[in-house]
């Protein structure tokens, strides 16, 4: 299944389109995780009698525990295999999806979600590390863009889904709705993935040797500039996740329901996005697809904040710029999230784990700031959508310019 030549072919051979649908389905958890419970947190505020702060944390406390988990689940992937972790990680994701719709109160609830994220975490790990067992890393962008088109539609639909699941059975539901496409997703590993690693590490979870690799994986520059793009663009739309639901339902007057088609279009913009990278990169190849998509991320970001500054409190002064900014990330993710592992076919799986962890860092510390600076307005979070698009365009013409194109086989 190894590609041996760049994207050259726009079609996907079968062996492709199951790994681009392992891809879809395991990167998936994330707005699975996120956009499909978001239309839950006011009621999850009221029901539990929590505060702003706590509900905000069980949207953190997911985070944190993904990020810290990828440094644990990416060695032992490339240790003992990458099914071993996806069957491990999927059923603890679960369970632990079943208790969080029983949580009695606040604290047991941002427990699960702990669970959840250490969960989700490794099957994270694994979908990008799969990418690299297979593929160079031209051909990998190629397969990652191809699968976060069928994630696209995965969060597409979650917001929607949330916001009807939501409405009409209550906040517990969502998590029920969540068990069951991980549950699916389970299946489908268990019965139709191989086993993607070629070589397993004997010992790269032994302290010494995963020092070392950390630290030169750390210290290589194109590992750098895609880790950084990734961070960047993610980050911008934690932001976004993480305070629109406030922001459109208590500011702007939204329903649960709207909230969710609001959230869809942003899917929209996302999936045309993806589409659109496959198209540039056979064109232009990775660094001008995302010169490309840094200046449509940059435009976005910044009519958001420039809207938000001047006292326009409207949805669209939210939505339009919005959409703008997820057509970007479409690009950027695919890219960047190949880009990471391409120079380390040995340790893609510790690539995988510390570019995730940077990712949600990033994330999380930008989550809590914005918890604290929500203020009943819009311009909090337009400016913090805009900080991060000014990084993205950045990142994106400068060090991804110059380190994005690595050898297709390096060490």
């Amino acid at each position: 299944m190894n590609a041996t030549s760049p994207a050259a072919t726009a079609v996907a051979r079968p062996a492709d389109l199951i790994i681009a649908i392992a891809l879809a389905l395991l990167l998936g958890l994330q707005p699975v995780s996120t956009d499909l419970y978001l239309p839950a947190l006011p009621g999850i505020k009221t029901e539990l009698g929590a505060s702003m702060a706590a509900t905000q944390q069980t949207m953190a406390a997911l985070l944190l525990a993904f990020g810290f988990g990828q440094l644990v689940w990416g060695p032992v992937a490339d240790r003992f295999g990458r099914r071993p972790v996806l069957l491990v990680s999927l059923s603890a994701y679960l369970l632990s999806s079943l208790a969080a719709a029983t949580a009695a109160d606040i604290q047991a609830l941002i427990a699960t979600r702990i669970v959840q994220g250490a969960a989700m975490s490794g099957a994270v790990v694994v979908a990008r590390a799969m990418v690299r067992d297979l593929y160079q890393p031209s051909e990998g962008m190629r397969i990652m863009s191809l699968g976060m088109s069928g994630l696209g539609l995965i969060a597409l639909s979650s917001p929607l889904l949330g916001g009807l699941v939501t409405g009409w059975f209550g906040w517990r539901a969502s998590f029920v709705t969540i068990a069951l496409i991980v549950l699916g997703a389970l299946l489908f590993v268990a019965l139709r993935l191989p086993e993607t690693i070629r070589e397993r590490n004997p010992r790269a979870l032994q302290p010494g040797p995963l020092l070392q690799s950390w630290g030169r994986i750390l210290r290589h520059p194109t590992f750098l500039g895609w880790s950084g793009l990734t961070a960047a663009t993610y980050g911008g739309l934690f932001l976004f996740l993480s305070g629109s639901s406030f922001v459109y339902m208590q500011v702007l007057g939204l329903s649960a329901t709207q909230y969710g088609l609001a959230l869809c279009s942003s899917s929209v913009a996302y999936l045309a996005g993806t589409v659109v990278c496959r198209r540039w990169l056979v064109r232009h190849g990775p660094t001008g697809a995302v010169r490309r998509a840094a200046l449509i991320s940059l435009a976005g970001g910044l009519s958001m904040t420039a809207l938000a500054l001047a006292g326009v409190q409207t949805v669209w002064a939210v939505l339009l710029p919005q959409l703008a900014y997820a057509f970007g990330h479409g690009t950027h993710q695919p890219c960047g999230q190949a880009g990471v592992v391409g120079p380390f076919p040995q340790q893609a799986g510790m690539a995988s784990a510390l570019s995730g962890f940077i990712l949600a860092a990033t994330a999380f510390f930008l989550g809590q700031w914005l918890g604290g600076a929500l203020d009943g307005t819009t311009r909090p979070l337009a400016c913090g959508v805009g900080a991060a698009s000014v990084a993205v365009a950045l990142i994106g013409w400068t060090a991804v310019q110059r380190h994005g194109l690595p050898a297709e086989k390096t060490a």
